[in-house]
């Protein structure tokens, strides 16, 4: 396999980034090509769709060690079904899948063609090794059933986020920040109300406990550059 791109956003770490891509819509990202890749030519009609497929490498996974049961996150992280039956990175292949919104198709003079993306579910400088147009007539099944997924899909915690820490965001990313919280980035086995979490995006460590269905920020700190 190829990597043709990186993308870049606002989530260094794993923590944090949402389990599905569509969940947080507010999610923004750039892909950057490779220079082998920066042929326009490439591109040609792109931005006559609304969404892609993006297809990525999933890193710091064992490939060699990999098993046939996994224990999915929404399932209380103790119950064990088939790899095949998630989308779990502990699988023998370590390929990625994303349905995410094309916003725009910028073009530059020193990094070639930008894609301006949304609603994404990957990690700062995630590997890309391809990208597809999405077909809402083909990729769309409207009779389609969600497996045990669909049990959760629904989902949220409530957010308790002081105006005083929102404020240390910056405007255009607070939205975002509460979205991510509502997701519930916590392991799902994990129930301490004591015990405190510390979110990584857009350059701060947002420090929330969760108590009662409810993620409550009670602290905002600047990431230092080199940290």
């Amino acid at each position: 396999m190829k990597i043709i791109a990186h993308i870049k956003t606002d989530l260094p770490e794993k923590f944090g980034i949402p389990r599905q891509s569509g969940l947080a819509e507010e999610l923004e990202g750039t892909i950057i090509f490779e220079p082998k890749y920066r042929n326009p030519d490439a591109f040609r009609g792109l931005e006559d769709f609304s969404h892609i497929w993006i297809l990525w490498q999933f890193e710091g996974t064992d490939r060699e060690r990999w098993s046939p049961t996994v224990r999915p996150p929404r399932l209380g992280g103790n119950r064990h079904v088939g790899v095949f039956a998630t989308r779990s990175p502990f699988r023998p292949n370590g390929i990625g899948l994303s349905s995410v919104r094309l916003n725009s198709v910028e073009y530059t003079v020193d990094k070639g063609q930008l894609l301006h993306v949304s609603g994404i579910d990957l990690r700062d400088n995630t590997p890309i090794i391809d990208i597809k147009p999405y077909l809402r007539y083909t990729d769309c099944h409207e009779d389609a059933v969600d497996g045990f997924a669909g049990n959760v899909v629904n989902y949220a915690l409530e957010v308790e986020f002081p105006d005083e820490l929102l404020l240390k965001l910056p405007p255009e990313k607070r939205q975002t920040a509460r979205k991510l919280l509502s997701q519930d980035p916590r392991p799902s086995y994990h129930s301490d109300p004591s015990r405190e979490y510390g979110l990584s995006f857009a350059g701060c460590d947002i420090h929330f406990r969760v108590e009662d269905g409810t993620a409550r920020v009670f602290d905002v700190t600047e990431i230092k550059p080199g940290i």
